[in-house]
């Protein structure tokens, strides 16, 4: 999945807005701060259930930066940063492994960034090998997801995926006519697109998703309903829909002014679009085909707790703590950042930097929307197991308000969840549940 962090917003934002931010994790890397005492992670993670984690390893360069792309990444470093950052990384997995609880074991794991096939065959082998030896997994035999790019999923780097068994790979598509990619500051050619997701179809069994972004300039029905269906001559099984959105310090960062209506109707266009031709909503963005196995991939919310997060773009997840690096989205600062982690020593990889500690308030939200967003809903009998009390009667206001917009639907006496156009407002709906505790770290947050 091309994963678009939420972060303020460049263009302006209306009360009433359905795109007020992309809530993929709560709360998101702004709210988050220094600690005041490095913690150990050994003591982070000394009272979780670790019998069933999560793997997440962030390898933090491109080929290119796209023009909407705010995540914590670089482009075309040079050689020699690579291969220190793969030797920072091996020093920070085998810390990583040593802090962990005896009997921690891995239920799923993911390669994101950046993007990790941006390493040559030999590196992607190499990281499969540390992560094997250090934390005693068979990555062979969980879900491992891995990120791709047109331009780097060749036929040596899906051999290593395919041998090491990855069973998702994700390609960042956004539009099949070149002007439109180049419109959204993708300067890829459709010829290399179409090569690679035919060498992914041909040298893999790895399930296949296609991220599509709407909004971009110039952009159209028509145009939409083409790249719709080109990605569905590939069958793939995922289909990702993306609104675009323009951030602070990306390449189309400065311009301005609204176009939520016309987000809307391609929007829906395309969810009518892909259900009409056998794809089950999953969320608002995601869409998995009806007649596919059922998925052995990760679950893509970035919300489980219990998530080992490796390299210094990753964060990782436990029940009372969310820690990783500092974060930057602009090129100077992510050098330094990548900079610093390349130069640690194993010791310093004991302790957690910057976080976010949850309270009971904080956990209660963080359920809601990892549960809320998803088109399935919530089940009241889980949150009431996990917290002693019901969501409408912890958060009456807020439901209130859902009820009043139209947003929910009736689920039952044992399940709260979103109708149709609460899921078309999914990232109006996601912010509605922030507290006021994230609401200003958030503001006081400075891009950079």
């Amino acid at each position: 999945m091309t994963t678009l962090p939420l972060v303020p917003a460049a263009e302006p934002v209306a009360a009433d807005s359905p795109y007020r931010s992309y809530v993929y994790a709560y709360p998101h890397k702004s709210a988050y701060r220094p600690f005041a005492r490095r913690p150990l992670l050994a003591d982070l993670w000394r009272d979780e259930d670790v019998r069933a984690l999560s793997l997440y390893l962030h390898i933090p360069f491109c080929e290119m930066r796209c023009g909407f792309c705010n995540l914590f990444t670089r482009s075309t470093p040079p050689a020699e940063q690579v291969a220190a950052y793969l030797d920072a990384f091996e020093r920070q997995a085998r810390t990583v492994a040593a802090t962990l609880p005896e009997g921690a074991a891995f239920a799923r794991a993911a390669l994101g960034g950046g993007t990790p096939t941006y390493l040559e065959a030999d590196e992607l082998a190499r990281v499969y090998d540390v992560l094997e030896s250090a934390f005693g997994v068979d990555l062979a035999a969980v879900p491992v997801s891995v990120e791709t790019s047109p331009a780097t999923a060749t036929a040596d780097r899906l051999a290593v995926l395919e041998a090491r068994g990855a069973t998702r790979l994700s390609m960042g598509v956004q539009s099949f006519i070149d002007s439109e990619a180049h419109a959204a500051g993708r300067p890829q050619k459709r010829a290399e697109v179409d090569r690679a997701l035919e060498l992914i179809r041909a040298h893999t069994t790895a399930d296949l998703n296609v991220d599509l972004i709407y909004g971009i300039d110039r952009q159209d029905a028509r145009t939409w309903a083409y790249s719709l269906d080109t990605a569905l001559e590939h069958d793939p099984e995922e289909v990702y829909l993306y609104p675009l959105y323009v951030r602070p310090l990306t390449g189309l960062g400065r311009r301005g002014g609204s176009w939520d209506d016309h987000r809307l109707r391609l929007y829906r266009q395309g969810r009518d679009h892909l259900r009409e031709r056998g794809y089950e909503q999953v969320s608002m963005r995601m869409f998995r085909r009806a007649d596919a196995p059922e998925s052995p991939a990760p679950d893509h919310s970035c919300q489980t707790d219990g998530m080992v997060g490796l390299g210094c773009g990753a964060r990782s997840y436990t029940a009372s703590a969310h820690y990783s690096f500092d974060y930057a989205v602009g090129v100077g600062q992510v050098r330094s950042i990548i900079a610093d982690y390349t130069g640690r020593d194993a010791a310093d990889f004991a302790r957690a930097e910057v976080g976010f500690r949850l309270d009971d308030d904080e956990r209660r939200r963080r359920h809601l929307l990892q549960s809320l967003l998803r088109a399935e809903g919530m089940d009241t009998a889980d949150y009431a197991s996990r917290f002693g009390s019901g969501p409408r009667e912890d958060f009456p206001e807020l439901f209130a308000a859902l009820d009043r917009r139209g947003w929910l639907a009736d689920g039952g006496a044992g399940r709260v969840l979103l109708g149709e156009e609460g899921l078309a407002h999914s990232d109006a709906v996601g912010p509605m549940f922030f507290s006021d505790r994230v609401n200003a770290l958030m503001a006081e947050y400075e891009a950079r």
